[in-house]
């Protein structure tokens, strides 16, 4: 393919790349870009295989591979499981990055005699970022799959040994760019950068995961933009740093939505002890259980409903079942909303993408800043499997790891709603002090149980 033509080309896909990025912006535009950007990166693949490659048929039997995995995971992983399946996948794009880093080096590096620093960096760059990346996303995914405990792994001098581990990469790094560019130390980079990608992800907590799976896309994108140096390809280098970019903003407004530092999220041990007993708390208040039927009475001649989900809405499957719910009730004139929390979930937008899978309209959905002022005037909030994003103790207790932490404030309504199988704490590890208000009413079921029961009392008004 001619030269001009390839990289005019490459500088559509580009352009369809930033186009995606806008339209995913908005709820309402989100499918669009997504379909955007798929077909930019079909563009830049067919324009890449129209090179003068080799190997056509091992490239072909990949990409079947990788086309039937796809596939299969975009249409059969469940919604409770779309986290697990955002991690591996970007684990997986990490991994590739490190390898492509590595057979560049093998095939440069005896061949061109000394390579230039800046490409030898961009490898080194490539292999550290991307490791890092792969290991700690596998880590990731064994904690949200439940394969390893949820609750951080810390063991004594930790932070000692990342140090040492990290040191170990950098230094084998260094020695590859003043000293003989063998690709044994290449490989040593290789495996300490995994060793401490694993090692970096232990210590954080469940709870966390949000912010991990978003700094761990952003150090994909890094790698794959260092890659793209490497491999002198502007396509590559644009998109792994709009990947970089946004994964990293996105990184920092969640950090900011649990009023915590960066820091503190991966170095702090969050939930490490769990101290919630779901037992009375010392003052003696106990929580009140409400039947279907309750409920169902309180909604029905409600003027605001808010409903607020959480991970244990995406655990039951219910999304569905609220909908309907809230459907029947506004035709009985029910202004019904939902309150979206930036890290409820186990990801980035973990809530949004669950409602917009069950056709709640996007212009019911409101976002913590919008939905708090409107808390005072709600009849009923329902709380639907969320735990810590609903705790009033990250606003009055002091002493209380979530201290300062923005929540929805829905012990604000005249009337609340907990569905919740149990009074167990949340992956924070701490009582929640709502389930024991006067105006608190605890819903103990399953939450697509509860909601199919309550869409029968309703009806039945």
């Amino acid at each position: 393919m001619n030269e001009n033509l390839t990289e005019f080309l490459y500088l559509v896909a580009i352009v369809t790349f930033i186009l995606a990025l806008r339209f995913l912006s908005s709820p309402r535009r989100a499918r669009l870009g997504n379909q955007v950007g798929a077909a930019g990166m079909a563009l830049a693949i067919v324009v890449t295989l129209a090179q003068d490659l080799e190997n056509y048929e091992w490239m072909a039997l990949a990409m079947a591979i990788g086309a039937v995995i796809g596939v299969v995971g975009a249409r059969r992983v469940k919604m409770t499981a779309m986290p697990q399946m955002v991690a591996l996948f970007n684990g997986v794009g990490g991994g590739a990055v490190a390898l492509i880093a590595l057979a560049e080096f093998h095939h440069l590096a005896p061949a061109a005699g000394r390579l230039e620093l800046n490409l030898s960096l961009a490898m080194i760059v490539s292999e550290i970022i991307g490791s890092i990346s792969f290991a700690g996303s596998l880590v990731a995914f064994a904690k949200l799959q439940e394969l390893i405990g949820g609750r951080p792994i810390v063991y004594p001098a930790q932070k000692v040994v990342n140090a040492l581990v990290i040191a170990a990469a950098l230094g084998l790094a260094a020695a590859i760019l003043v000293g003989p560019e063998s690709q044994s130390l290449l490989v040593g980079v290789l495996a300490a950068s995994i060793a401490f990608g694993v090692l970096f992800v232990l210590p954080i907590g469940g709870a966390d995961m949000p912010v991990v799976i978003s700094l761990l896309n952003a150090c994909t994108g890094l790698a794959a933009s260092a890659a793209g140096f490497a491999l002198h390809e502007n396509v590559l280098i644009v998109s792994g740093a709009l990947v970089g970019a946004s994964g990293t903003l996105l990184t920092l407004l969640m950090g900011r939505a649990m009023n915590r530092s960066i820091t503190n999220v991966l170095f702090g041990a969050f939930g490490q002890i769990q101290t919630g007993t779901g037992a009375a708390l010392e003052d003696g208040r106990t929580a009140r259980a409400t039947t279907a039927d309750d409920v169902a009475i309180m909604l029905s001649y409600a003027r605001r409903v808010i409903f607020v989900p959480g991970y244990g809405l995406a655990v039951a499957q219910a999304q569905h079942d609220v909908r309907a719910l809230a459907e029947l009730l506004e035709q009985k004139g029910v202004d019904v909303r939902y309150a979206i929390h930036p890290v409820a979930g186990r990801m980035p937008g973990h809530m949004n993408v669950l409602l917009a899978e069950a056709n709640v309209p996007y212009d019911r959905l409101f976002e913590m800043d919008e939905i708090n002022p409107e808390m005072s005037q709600t009849d009923v909030a329902v709380v639907v499997g969320a735990n810590d994003v609903v705790n009033p103790a990250a606003r009055n207790d002091t002493t209380s790891p979530i201290y300062g932490m923005p929540i929805i404030d829905v012990d604000k309504a005249a009337q609340v709603v907990v569905v919740k199988r149990s009074l167990a704490p949340g992956f924070a590890g701490i009582d929640n002090p709502l389930f024991y208000n006067e105006t608190t009413s605890m819903l103990f079921a399953d939450a697509k149980v509860a909601f199919e029961q309550l869409l029968v009392s309703v009806k039945n008004l």
